[in-house]
């Protein structure tokens, strides 16, 4: 995980995403600790309070747990949850636009679906 403070994203946002990225990944499995506020803050050189909003973003999606005096845990399910969350973002962000300007052009779904199967090969 990287925090950027170059960018417009809040470093507290970074630091939610990070840690999704690092559950999605399977760096962080589900029942396993992830590092704590001290540790974020000092790794990243930020404020506490700053890794503590990240992280309790995390709490309310139920993304991970407290246990109190031993630190932050990844809930169970919270892999799938997030994947769903992403899903759902991805389809808000890019496809809605995409279908949109493809009505524009008065392309059909089997012309997006060819382009997009196109965009596949063309990667390495």
């Amino acid at each position: 995980m990287q925090i950027n403070t170059n960018v417009d994203k809040p470093i507290f946002q970074q630091i939610r995403e990070g840690i999704e990225d690092s559950i999605l990944q399977g760096y962080y499995k589900e029942g396993e600790q992830i590092p704590s506020i001290t540790d974020l803050a000092l790794r990243y050189q930020i404020n506490p309070a700053t890794a503590l909003k990240g992280i309790n973003i995390l709490v309310e999606n139920n993304i991970v747990y407290k246990k109190r005096g031993i630190g932050m845990f990844v809930c169970d399910g919270a892999t799938e949850r997030l994947f769903e969350d992403r899903r759902n973002e991805f389809f808000d962000k890019y496809i809605t636009s995409l279908v949109s300007e493809a009505k524009r052009l008065k392309l059909s779904p089997d012309d997006i679906k060819k382009m997009i199967e196109r965009g596949f090969k063309d990667e390495h």
